[in-house]
């Protein structure tokens, strides 16, 4: 893979891992779009894919570096006693949203392995990836309650919500987001949620397979491609982090709408241009 190639992907991944349009999918249904000749089945693709999804991790971390502090010092209990409790309870919710992700993952790994190389499939996923943000957007449970507010019941089913994403073409941040409006938390907690719950998973997923890339003597070559695309989808996803989470404060009465017809959108047009051999 060559560095512009290389560049491209980290934009797309460290933008679409966090806007709810889908990273997965746009990373099968871009490169087939535009003929980029990338064999994504390939040893190398995997580890540098999970080098992005390092980066993007670490770009999160960083945007929320005073919340993840603060839950560091209520664990360690350096902080006012009522923060801590407040800090802890925060954390102990995430580790229960994760849950559902980390169980079904395993279960589901291998029979939906087969789906992740599939442009076509990836397209229609992601025209039920809109159907899910719309549908979202008017199953809301109408407040304002905050990301901190949430209980451990809630934590959990936003946790099943996020666990649509094992289809390629269906958002995580999307589907927690969804979560979140459903118990009645508004689009910036619901995000806030998403993001600080997603950090843990991206990174321990990126964690998993980072190690293939070292083992594998051939992919020594692309270690320096792969450090370099890491950063700039840091730095995309931090700069998406920011946007988003201004955006979604400003535009709390519909703003899942635009990218649900986004999605829409770009899965039957990319459809029919990859059925159409275009």
């Amino acid at each position: 893979m060559d560095l512009i190639h290389a560049a491209l992907f980290a934009i797309l991944q460290g933008a679409t891992e966090l806007f709810p349009v889908s990273s997965l999918g746009h990373a099968v249904i871009v490169p087939a779009l535009l003929h980029w000749g990338i064999d994504q089945s390939a040893p190398g693709f995997l580890p540098f894919l999970v080098m992005l999804h390092v980066g993007t991790a670490i770009g999160l971390i960083a945007y929320f570096y005073v919340e993840w502090i603060s839950m560091a010092r209520g664990v360690l209990g350096l902080g006012h006693a009522s923060e801590n409790v407040s800090a802890r309870a925060l954390l102990a919710k995430l580790i229960v949203a994760t849950l559902p992700a980390v169980i079904i993952g395993a279960v589901l790994k291998k029979p939906i392995a087969h789906l992740f190389g599939s442009p076509l499939m990836a397209c229609v996923f992601l025209v039920f990836n809109a159907g899910l943000l719309w549908l979202g957007e008017r199953l809301r449970a109408r407040g304002q309650r905050r990301e901190t507010g949430l209980s451990y019941q809630d934590a959990l089913i936003i946790g099943f919500f996020q666990c649509l994403a094992f289809l390629p073409g269906i958002s995580r941040s999307g589907a927690a987001i969804v979560g979140g409006l459903t118990r009645g938390v508004s689009h910036a907690g619901a995000a806030k949620f998403s993001f600080l719950m997603g950090t843990p998973v991206i990174l321990a997923a990126a964690v998993a397979e980072l190690p293939k890339l070292i083992r594998q003597h051939e992919l020594h070559a692309l270690l320096g491609v792969s450090l370099l695309a890491a950063i700039l989808s840091g730095l995309v996803a931090y700069a998406s982090t920011a946007f988003l989470m201004r955006y979604f404060k400003d535009h709390d009465e519909w703003a899942l709408n635009p990218f649900a017809l986004y999605c829409a959108v770009a899965g039957v047009l990319a459809f029919a241009l990859l059925a159409a051999g275009l």
